[in-house]
């Protein structure tokens, strides 16, 4: 058969399975970057510890042999999973294209792992960040706090930030549409003070580049192009660093934090899954821990009979 033809050319199911979750599956490009890589360093494995060409022939054994050799190396539990999850994902795709007969996965279990309690910054620090904090009357004082009000006030992730349009952003109902993962959209109130600093910096983006500015991004770097993952990250740290001491200073602990004081302010779970693009309410309660330290934090320091 002609596809038992292609099944032997050397990467042709890795380069299908990858055009598959690109196309089909219309992954990100970080997520697709990721699959790519964790594919990679599969085949580099097999081939070395096994002259073994094509990782759709790979058995059970060697599979958890690479696994193992992962654990060994010291990768965190969670990346060794996030490469189980794209296994699991590849030899899926080939069971259903009768590329082989039984899947070698099924007797691979993910590693367990602790819970993480999501890191944020409290509510007074984010108050003097925004309010008290004297950002340049410019057009990069204006991108930077724009950056912090934007990731804090509405959650969206770095890659959302850096994507988003200025056809993006409702003045009339002031709200934003956000291009999330598996390329989904979703809608985001947006502050009041948001919608102004908004204009602001709009303003101060025609001062300063004219027609040059980009015309598409919202979010500009200092030479008027689209703004680039790292500039949002030094600009998270440099702002962060002024008002808290948490070792982690990224766009992903304001996004933690939105979380957080939207649930310690008594916001319903399903609708920050909801903001924050969530598949699935497992993913967001994660939040809920630190709501219930908090509480139990509370009983502890008021109620009679705590301790």
């Amino acid at each position: 058969m002609l596809s038992w033809f292609f099944f032997l050319l050397d990467g042709f199911m890795v380069a299908l399975f990858l055009e598959h979750i690109r196309y089909e599956k219309r992954l990100s490009h970080h997520t697709l970057t990721a699959y790519r890589t964790d594919m990679d360093q599969f085949q580099a494995y097999l081939k070395s510890e096994y002259e073994l060409e094509q990782p759709e022939t790979a058995s059970f054994h060697q599979i958890r042999s690479w696994i193992v050799s992962l654990v060994e190396n010291g990768l965190d539990k969670t990346s060794v999973n996030r490469k189980i999850a794209t296994l699991r994902s590849f030899y899926g795709f080939l069971l259903r294209r009768k590329a082989i007969a039984a899947d070698p996965m099924l007797k691979v279990s993910a590693l367990k792992t602790s819970k993480k309690i999501p890191v944020f910054v409290e509510e007074k620090p984010m108050e003097t960040l925004l309010d008290d904090v004297d950002f340049p009357d410019d057009f990069k004082g204006l991108r930077d706090k724009l950056v912090l009000e934007f990731l804090y006030g509405t959650g969206i992730r770095l890659a959302e930030l850096v994507g988003l349009k200025v056809a993006d952003v409702n003045l009339y109902e002031k709200t934003i549409t956000v291009l999330g993962k598996r390329n989904k959209h979703r809608i985001i109130p947006v502050p009041n003070p948001l919608f102004t600093l908004i204009q602001q910096y709009q303003q101060a983006k025609e001062t300063e580049f004219g027609p040059k500015a980009d015309p598409v991004y919202l979010i500009l770097s200092d030479q008027g192009v689209k703004a680039y993952p790292v500039l949002i990250q030094r600009i998270v740290k440099r702002y962060l660093g002024l008002v808290t001491t948490l070792e982690k200073k990224s766009p992903h602990v304001l996004r933690h934090t939105y979380a957080t004081h939207l649930l310690n302010r008594g916001a319903d779970l399903n609708a920050i899954k909801d903001l924050l693009g969530h598949s699935s309410l497992a993913a967001t309660q994660i939040y809920t821990h630190t709501t219930i330290d908090k509480l139990k934090k509370a009983y502890n320091q008021a109620h009679p009979k705590a301790g």
